[in-house]
């Protein structure tokens, strides 16, 4: 995520060609022609002894003979000299080099040299970059690219070079095209946190096929995609596929889960990726998911309706209104519905009366026009008609526009004609649903990451009892847990155990059970356990529930009396009926090699493969995020309704999910659970059958995670001046109602101070940025008192640091009514400790002149205050390089 060094490689005022050459098909050669044609403005320095020119700029022997220090480098002489050179250029003073080749023996070497000079290093094995807002074609491409608002980043130069062929052709253009070859040093997290912020780039576009650090890109993805659309294709999806790339990425789910838990979108092929690149470039932002399909002809409609269902999408319901417009427009006996079929017999004159009248309409979001050939509505007449049509209606703005000209031929100048007017389209319905459904899929994963979660009701833990428990266990050498072992830990965490008892011969057990009756489910398990050579759980069910008190009485009075020796660990008290239409479930955690522990759902009593039988999300949950796993997992088929006598409660299954989040999230020695089955009887849950594998684990806890977990450690009782006692904590997505409520008693003064404008209302949206933060990147410190039984937030103190973690921008807002309680101390206090522990050197703040109170406590705080009236600004700074040191 470092930024250091990232404008001299993507923005840079000179470029040097180490190995330039005048010889054609050189890889110095390429560069230089490819560098002069695009139109680079600053000074371009061929570095060659061979030659005096090339391409008619003067060379230089060697770097060291440069008049000035380039701010990139691109190196391409042999790779041997790779390191050479790069030597030479960080004692020059060179701040970004593109290697274009080197051997896996040098990657070592190379890191180790651009790290000791500072410099930034883009591949090797990179096609190079383009930049054509400035001119800049630093790569082997043998295709120029247009200026557009894509950016596009990827780990493989075919596939570059594939897209960047299909551009041309589309005249599609780009504000960034990145090869990363081999990312030895930027990677793609590093270029995301460039691209969020750069005014060129309205979306981004991946391809990838590895990650090196997976937490930096969820991070980086999660900041940048709040602001930009990102598309995701990742390749490797198959163990045999990631062995031909070299690559180990994991479970393909995992990818799955991380690209939907930071709002990206991803896409499948190759296929999809150009129809996204198309619906990125051209297509407005959904207001909503509702589709309406117009098409001349019954058959390409169905085509479209039939790809909408399977990837369950949302039709348009036209509303009365809507239905009398289009119906005096259609000839006699046309149906009128959606999808709207003009007939094959449709002019250019019924498609745009036609369309503006579904324009007109507010019952739709999206509007899908099919054009099939036609001799009476030729299709680039239509199209032209249509284009002139939309751009004059008011409301063309308003709804977002498909098109979709089937054919090769006939339709090849009308399509050409959309593309140019800015509006999207694509050969097949299909195709035109596939494009549609990517910009759904977007919507609802960033409508997903600012959802308000509720907080679980009567949620316990006990982390500190489940820590002793499991380090006892390893310290008795024991790895694995079963059922009954398990137990306490489980209960812990107020996870619904199933008690059983323990007998030394099941067979025996079962006999007693059925002499008195009662139905029996066995666990024929050998536990992990040295003394004791053949031992095996017996659960119990009870059939009727008046029976329930005296049968467990009875049932454990006789089977101490048969086996003496048994050891009875409990009983289920549980009725059986209420246990008939039970649905089986599992739930498993599983450890990825990339992006850490995965919490995995799915049915009991199938052969278990995650790929196909489970969803997948990643730790830590909260309520919102296990419920869309949960509704992920039923979309998908991946969990099925069994029962109509007691349907699945969604609410429930999330508070378990939640319960096994905060389980493994608090607890790193567990390498992997699986809870199978685990019983569903509307909301009751029984985990039946548990094992639990163990290892040691001495390291940073939170570092094992791919998304950083709330910070509890940095839980504090303050108590104020007053006398009354506060809790300082990390806020929470489950905060928002809090935070407006709290903003609902800062004055509107208080609010200008803080943000320097007047704000009239914050939307559901701002208050969800403001909660739902990446700890990784952003520290928010509530104060919470407790009024009246009811929690609430009287103070916040923020702190949001660069992505290189250096310097970090602060804010204090207390509550307008509190200030003589010393809680805006108190707070910046909390903060500033904890942006020094944090790693980050210098705390930022901006206040206003007449903030004296502000400026007063800064002073107190040993913060430079640097007043400038001028600019209306008081700059507040407090270094931490000193403690550093």
């Amino acid at each position: 995520m470092s930024q250091r060094g990232l404008e001299a490689l993507l923005r840079p005022k000179s470029i040097a060609v180490i190995g330039a050459s005048v010889k054609s098909g050189r890889a110095g050669y390429l560069m230089m022609r490819n560098l002069l044609a695009g139109g680079f403005s600053g000074p371009v320095l061929p570095v060659t002894p061979k030659y005096k020119a090339v391409s008619g700029v003067l060379a230089w022997p060697d770097v060291a003979s440069l008049p000035f220090p380039p701010d990139l480098a691109v190196i391409c002489t042999h790779a041997r000299r790779n390191t050479e050179l790069l030597q030479q250029l960080g004692e020059k003073g060179c701040k970004a080099c593109i290697i274009l080749s080197a051997p896996a023996s040098q990657l070592e070497e190379l890191t180790a040299c651009a790290s000791r000079w500072q410099i930034r290093l883009l591949g090797p094995n990179s096609l190079g970059l383009l930049a054509p807002w400035q001119g800049l074609n630093a790569s082997f491409s043998p295709v120029p690219i247009e200026k557009g608002r894509l950016a596009f980043i990827s780990q493989s130069a075919a596939v570059s070079n594939t897209i960047l062929d299909w551009a041309q052709q589309r005249s599609l253009g780009f504000s960034w095209f990145i090869a990363l070859g081999d990312s030895l040093d930027i990677d793609v997290d590093d270029l995301l946190d460039f691209l969020a912020r750069d005014g060129k780039t309205s979306a981004i576009l991946l391809y990838l096929e590895h990650l090196s650090d997976a937490r930096r890109f969820v991070s980086a993805s999660r900041s940048a995609s709040r602001n930009k659309p990102i598309l995701v294709i990742k390749s490797g999806r198959s163990r045999q596929a990631q062995a031909l790339l070299g690559t180990h990425s994991g479970l393909d789910a995992a990818w799955d889960a991380a690209i939907q838990r930071a709002g990206l979108l991803r896409v499948q092929d190759t296929h999809e990726l150009f129809s996204a690149v198309e619906s990125l470039s051209h297509m407005r932002p959904l207001r909503g998911e509702r589709l309406m399909i117009v098409s001349n002809g019954a058959a390409p409609a169905a085509l479209a309706l039939d790809a909408l269902y399977a990837r369950n999408g949302k039709l348009a319901t036209p509303g009365a209104e809507t239905l009398s417009a289009l119906e005096s427009l259609l000839p006699a006996g046309a149906g009128i519905g959606n999808p709207l079929d003009l007939k094959d017999d449709a002019t250019p004159e019924r498609y745009v009366a036609c369309v503006e009248a579904l324009l007109h309409s507010r019952d739709l979001d999206a509007l899908m026009i099919i054009h099939a050939p036609s001799a009476v509505a030729p299709a680039t007449e239509t199209a032209e008609r249509l284009i002139d049509a939309i751009a004059r209606h008011p409301r063309a703005k308003q709804v977002t526009l498909l098109t979709n000209w089937c054919g090769e031929f006939s339709s090849l100048a009308a399509r050409r004609a959309f593309t140019l007017a800015g509006i999207p389209t694509w050969r097949t319905p299909e195709g035109t649903v596939t494009a549609f459904m990517h910009q759904v899929e977007y919507r609802r994963n960033q409508k997903q990451l600012r959802e308000t979660p509720a907080l679980p009701v009567g949620l316990t833990q006990n982390s500190a009892q489940a820590h002793q428990l499991l380090q006892q266990a390893l310290a008795d050498g024991v790895s694995m847990l079963d059922t009954h072992e398990v137990q306490p830990v489980l209960q812990a965490y107020g996870l619904p155990t199933l008690p059983t008892w323990i007998a030394n011969d099941s067979a025996e057990a079962v006999h007693i059970a059925g002499q008195i009756g009662y139905p029996v489910a066995l666990k024929l398990r050998s536990p992990d356990v040295a003394h004791k050579s053949d031992v095996h759980g017996v659960m119990l069910y009870l059939r009727t529930p008046a029976e329930v008190q005296q049968a467990a009485d009875a049932i454990i009075d006789r089977v101490r009396l048969a086996l003496p020796q048994a050891r009875i660990q409990g009983l289920l008290v549980q009725s059986m009926a209420n246990r008939a239409g039970a649905q089986e479930l599992r739930v498993v955690v599983e450890q990825d090699p990339l992006f850490g522990p995965l919490i995995l759902l799915g049915e009991g009593g199938i052969e278990w493969q995650a790929d196909q039988q489970a969803a997948v999300a990643l730790p830590p949950l909260n309520m919102t995020l296990a419920r869309y796993l949960v509704i992920q997992a039923i979309k998908s088929g991946k969990i099925r309704s069994r029962s109509a006598l007691f349907p699945l409660d969604i609410a429930a299954l999330s508070q378990l999910l939640v319960q096994v989040s905060n389980l493994i999230v608090n607890c790193p020695e567990i390498q992997r659970l699986d809870i199978h089955p685990l019983l569903a009887a509307g909301d009751e849950f029984t985990l039946l059958d548990v094992t639990m594998s163990l290892a040691p684990f001495d390291g940073d806890n939170e570092a094992r995670l791919a998304i950083r977990p709330y910070p509890q450690h940095l839980e504090e009782q303050v108590q104020l001046k007053d006398g009354q006692s506060c809790l300082f904590r990390p806020i929470l997505p489950e905060d928002e109602p809090l935070l407006r409520a709290f903003i609902a008693r800062v004055t509107k003064e208080d609010l200008y101070y803080r943000y320097f404008s007047e704000i009239n209302e914050f939307t559901h949206e701002d208050l969800a940025n403001m909660t739902q933060i990446d700890y990784d990147r952003e520290m928010a410190i509530v104060a919470v008192r407790d009024r009246e039984g009811e929690p609430e937030i009287i103070g916040v103190t923020r702190a949001i640091s660069d992505a290189d973690n250096i310097d970090a921008e602060f804010s204090v807002l207390v509550r307008s009514d509190l200030k003589s309680l010393g809680l805006g101390r108190r707070l910046l206090e909390k903060m500033i400790r904890y942006t020094r522990d944090h790693g980050l050197q210098q705390l930022n703040g901006i206040t206003m002149p007449n903030n004296r109170g502000m400026i007063t406590l800064a002073r107190k705080l040993n913060f430079n205050v640097d007043i400038q009236l001028d600019e209306g600004i008081v700059s507040l700074n407090l270094s931490f390089r000193d403690d550093i040191g």
